[in-house]
């Protein structure tokens, strides 16, 4: 009964959605969670057992961080300065692709997307550019960012909660390959794009809300706090106490309500990881997924050694959610190996990439840029995301062989 559950719950975030039912893919595995403990015999105790409370903590405080500096202005102020560099196409391309990395690092990617689009697409079509090209470097850029840090997006979270990974230690080992990424990718887009850059498309109905003013006291006040926590990130000190410290510094608040901060919590995010790792925690509990993971080894394919383990994670990432692949792999792996997970953190975001539904921040970026009148066809993100992809794959799995 726990396999065919696991097997459904997983079939259907495959498939993102149930014919004849209005459920997504945090709803396919809340239900696939509510049927390990009814008819899977995974009781309550066992079920809150399963899940990783500090990654959930640690992913809480951080949304709150990154709500705040929304509420201030931060993102609306950052992205206006970005938009109004549109002299040379090819230094804006730069510009957007490293300041948007640079945020993905250390903050909420999907908020930066979410933001970042309609202000760059608008400006982009008022001078008469196509921003097809741009967005998705915005989105290819954003995937990559994320993947410099810990903290960048909620597998990296997920893997450096359950390995015990060493912060500063990862953003040494993973510098290398996300500058060499985000290399690439600009000399891809840019080499595949600027040909395009004429026959804008028509302007649709624009951006369906106002930008945030920029308070300036409240933006130093969170960068401020941003600094600290990152501080403190080198340190012993355990991660979800830094984190949910900063998120009551935030929410004890005599400028926004907390039903405003609460309100850009990506709950749905910290749902589907609740779900999951009970879902996940009942199948590795039947050791189904360690006789796999051995067997393949035997046949040829260790899941220990980083391309295999870079190849795995980039196809699971684009087939079921680089989330579910994640929370997946971290019951066959052992991510407490450094190198393990370094790779699994790298490879889930770099593969993000290869096509629209790999990453939330491409869907974001899409859905967006439909509001202005921009349509990004799963062709159109494909043929940029496919080569910047497996070029960014490719100098993973060589400087994991280098560092080795």
């Amino acid at each position: 009964m726990t396999l065919a559950i696991f097997a459904l719950t997983y079939l259907g975030i495959a498939m993102g959605h149930v014919p004849g039912l209005k459920v997504n893919r945090v709803g396919i595995a809340l239900l696939g969670a509510i049927a390990m403990m009814v008819f899977g015999g995974v009781s309550t105790a066992t079920a809150v057992s399963y899940v990783s409370w500090p990654t959930i903590a640690l992913l809480f405080g951080f949304f709150v961080i990154a709500a705040q500096l929304q509420l201030s202005g931060f993102y609306d102020h950052v992205a206006g300065g970005i938009a109004s560099r549109l002299g040379n196409p090819a230094r804006f391309l730069v510009l957007l692709m490293v300041v948007t990395a640079g945020l993905s690092a250390f903050l909420n990617h999907d908020i930066v997307c979410f933001v970042f689009t309609p202000i760059v697409g608008s400006a982009l079509l008022r001078r008469g550019v196509n921003p097809v090209g741009f967005l998705v470097a915005l989105a290819i850029a954003s995937n990559i960012g994320a993947a410099a840090t810990l903290i960048g997006n909620p597998q990296d979270m997920m893997i450096g909660a359950v390995g015990h990974l060493a912060f500063g230690r990862y953003m040494v080992w993973s510098v290398v390959p996300v500058v060499v990424a985000l290399g690439l990718a600009y000399g891809l887009i840019w080499m595949l794009s600027r040909g395009r850059l004429e026959a804008a498309p028509v302007v649709g109905p624009g951006v369906d809300r106002a930008p945030y003013p920029l308070d300036r006291a409240h933006t130093v006040k969170g960068l401020a706090v941003l600094a600290v926590v990152l501080g403190l990130l080198f340190t012993p000190v355990p991660k979800e106490l830094v984190a949910l410290g900063a998120a009551a510094v935030h929410l004890a608040s005599p400028k926004f309500r907390t039903e405003d901060m609460l309100a850009r919590v990506d709950w749905p995010i910290l749902v589907l990881f609740m779900a999951l790792f009970i879902v996940t925690g009942a199948f590795d509990a039947t050791g189904v997924g360690d006789a796999i993971a051995q067997r393949l080894a035997h046949s040829g394919f260790d899941l220990a050694r980083p391309p295999e383990l870079t190849v795995a994670t980039a196809v699971l990432s684009n087939l079921i959610n680089n989330s579910a692949a994640v929370m997946l792999l971290v019951k066959v792996v052992d991510v407490s190996h450094a190198a393990t997970g370094y790779v699994l953190a790298l490879a889930n975001s770099f593969g993000g990439s290869l096509i629209v539904v790999g990453s939330v921040s491409n869907i974001i970026v899409v859905q967006q840029a439909r509001k202005l009148g921009v349509r990004i066809s799963f062709r159109d993100f494909a043929r940029l995301g496919v080569p910047v992809t497996l070029a960014s794959l490719a100098a993973l799995v060589g400087w994991a062989a280098l560092a080795a």
